[in-house]
Order: C-alpha cells, then structure tokens, then sequence
C-alpha cells in the first residue's frame, strides 16, 4: 500500500479513456513494423529487395504497411510519452509532492527494462530512447503550449538534417568511399546466412548478434536520429495535452480538420516515398540518408497528425464502444502488451521456439499480426477486470515508488 502522505500512481478512475484508447491503438498499430525485424534478417527492414520474395502479395504488403504504419505509430507512441509527462507532473505537483525524484525514478527504471529488453530479448527497443528522452523533455514542461510546438517543431527537424547532410557529404566523397558505405548497407549471402543460422538456434544462439545489433542502433541510431525525433514529438505532446487536444476536448471541427490536412499532406509525401525509393531500388545514400527518407519522415507525422484526430473524434462519438473499451484496455496495459509482443514474436521466429525465422513471408507477417491483435485486445480488458494494472505496469509503479502497489481489484 502506499502511504497516504507520499506520491501515488495514477489510480484506474482518474485515467483518461481518450489517452488510453489513442495509446492502445498506437501499441498495436506499432507491430506492424516491429514484426519485420522479427521475422526476417535487419537489413530487409530498410530495403525489402534484400530477403525473401517482393512480388505479388508480399510487395503489397510492404506498400500499405510502409504507407500507413511506417513511423506512424512511432510518432503517435512518442507524442503520448510527452502527454504522460505532464499528467504526471500536474498531479504530482497539485498534491506538492516532489516530482524531480519521482520522475527520475520512473525512467531510471524505465531505462533499465529497456536495456533489459534491448540486449535479452529484441534489439529494437525503444524504451532507452524514451528515458532518455524524458529527462531532456521534462527540462520544459512548464513552458507554453506554443513554445512547445515551436521547440517540438525545431528538434524534430535535426535528424533529417543529420541525414540529408550525411547523404550529401557522402555524394561528394571518393567512390572507395562510396563503395564501402554501399557495402555497409548491404548484406551480402554470408551475413544472410550467418543472421539465419543465429535466429534459427537455440536460446542463447542470437546473444551475439543481438547485442552487436543493439550497440549499434543506441550508439548510433540515438545520438543522431531517435533521440532528437522523440524528444521533438514529446514537446509536441506536452502541448497537444495542455490544449486538451489529447483527452478529446476540442471541438468536432478541430479533429475533422487534422483528419483533413493530415492526410491531405501526409499521403502524398509517403506514396512519393514509395514510388521514389522503389525506382531507385532503396538505395541507401538516397533512401536512407537523402529525399527518400525525408518524405516519409515528414508525411508520417502529417499521418500521424490525421490518426489522432480520429480517434479522438471516435471518442467523442461513443461509436464502436466495444473497440474503444479494447483499445483502451490494451493501452492501460501498453508496456506490458509491448514487451508481450517481443516475447511471443521471439517464441514464433527464433530457434528455441516454433523456429519459423527468414520462414515466414510478409503477407504470413501480417497475419500473425491480426492474431497477436486479437490475443490483446481480448486478454487486456479481461486481466484488467480482475487486477488494476498490467503486470509490468505494477512492476514499474511498485520500483518508482519504493512501496508494493495494490494488485488486485477490491
């Protein structure tokens, strides 16, 4: 129990259904990338020519999920974490508790789980970025919901100004140069080989190359892209939440209008994405580094900014009830139903598992995708009928705040 004088989570009443459905959504929606890193060897995530059959169905596949959930939900994920900072800190400081403490707390031990996650189980983790992150952020919150956006506006545009600068630098490069960027991108039969005889082992097969994996993208991936376009989107977030935006408080017209003008920019910068990317053959200095990146990397916040307002208008409406208590459920639950994810992914593709790694073709991921949907949105609101949080979520209140949180419903 906690004590009556001392900080105390969230308790289920005082939860914001809109927050919670709009999170559960972004949970789900985030598999739909996730389970391409599961399932097939890391270079194919950037460059889909790289393993495996790209015709027909498993082409198509790539297109819609490229198009509609390419950091897409990333963005939304991170925008929320933004949002949870100042529902945190605003309840906190109401009650004169001290927050600094409690929050540092929370992403000292959120890291943790990310490092945990990152190096035992699946090297695509975000949780690291979004703990360090929060400290950054948390620097800012009590400023203006415009000073937000403005800043949220300025950081989020340094990554694809790190990349468009790294491409050109590299256009102008010898071509040995060149040449050995190219073959860094690239994995040749050897690695394919040695990534499929990893993953299809035993439980301790992929350690290596996990956590080889894992170095590279917190050493490299977070210093020059992750950190700067989470912490821009948390800024974002923070405001989003103060102008009530977040918790469908605004008006019908407003959320009609990000649907609008979300897709209206959004769908045309990532279909140019698609079609650009794939006449050239994803090459890396143009699709990952140049306007190959930048299109989608500004049409999925466009995107992103379309979702939101959807579902914020379905909340409104009370329409799809059911769904909506779902995806709430689900969201309630978001960091035990991510880490679930990993650990039933891991179970279908590696080796000490069903083995099915560099098996499973895209149009098979996507339907193992609606199944883990399924299994969440049905266990989630039933654990949650018995218990007040999910397992993980108890684990990390009950670390934050040094006391064992109450479990079970009354």
């Amino acid at each position: 129990m906690t004590a009556a004088n001392g900080p105390s989570p969230t308790a289920p009443a005082q939860r914001i259904d809109a927050l919670d459905t709009l999170r559960g959504f972004a949970l789900l929606g985030i598999l739909i990338m996730n389970i391409q890193s599961f399932a097939m060897i890391e270079a194919a995530y950037f460059n889909p020519l790289q393993h495996m059959d790209f015709s027909g169905a498993n082409r198509w596949v790539w297109i819609v999920s490229h198009m509609f959930a390419d950091q897409k939900f990333m963005a939304i994920f991170s925008i929320l974490f933004g949002a949870g900072i100042i529902l945190l800190t605003e309840k906190g400081e109401e009650a004169g508790e001290p927050i600094w403490g409690l929050h540092a707390k929370r992403n000292l031990w959120l890291f943790v789980f990310g490092l945990i996650h990152a190096y035992l189980i699946w090297y695509g983790d975000i949780l690291v970025t979004y703990a360090l992150c929060a400290f950054l952020v948390f620097l800012f919150r009590r400023k203006s919901p415009v000073t937000l956006i403005i800043l949220g506006i300025l950081v989020s545009s340094i990554a694809p100004a790190f990349s468009w600068l790294s491409g050109w630098a590299l256009q102008q490069a010898p071509p040995d140069v060149i040449d050995e960027v190219l073959a860094a991108f690239t994995a040749t039969p050897e690695q394919v080989a040695a990534e499929l005889q990893a993953y299809r082992g035993g439980l301790w097969s992929p350690m290596e190359m996990r956590i080889n994996t894992a170095i590279g993208l917190q050493t490299e991936g977070i210093p020059f892209f992750l950190i700067w376009r989470a912490s821009g989107l948390m800024l974002i977030g923070m405001a989003l939440f103060k102008l009530g935006v977040l918790s469908a408080e605004r008006s019908r017209g407003l959320y009609v209008g990000m649907i609008v003008s979300g897709l209206a920019i959004g769908l045309p910068l990532v279909a140019l994405s698609v079609v650009r990317n794939e006449a050239l053959e994803w090459h890396p200095i143009y699709s990952m580094l140049g306007l190959g990146a930048l299109y989608n990397y500004v049409g999925s916040l466009a995107m992103a900014t379309a979702y939101i307002g959807g579902i914020m208008a379905l909340v409104q409406s009370g329409k799809l009830s059911g769904l909506q208590r779902r995806l709430a459920a689900v969201g309630r639950m978001a960091f035990t139903n991510y880490i679930l994810q990993s650990v039933i992914c891991i179970f279908i593709f590696y080796g000490f598992g069903l083995g099915l790694f560099g098996y499973v073709e895209r149009w098979g991921q996507i339907l193992i995708v609606f199944g883990v949907w399924a299994v969440q949105l049905i266990v989630s609101p039933l654990w949650l009928s018995h218990f007040r949080f999910g397992p993980l979520e108890w684990l990390w209140r009950s670390l934050t705040y040094l006391q064992r949180q109450p479990m079970r419903r009354m």
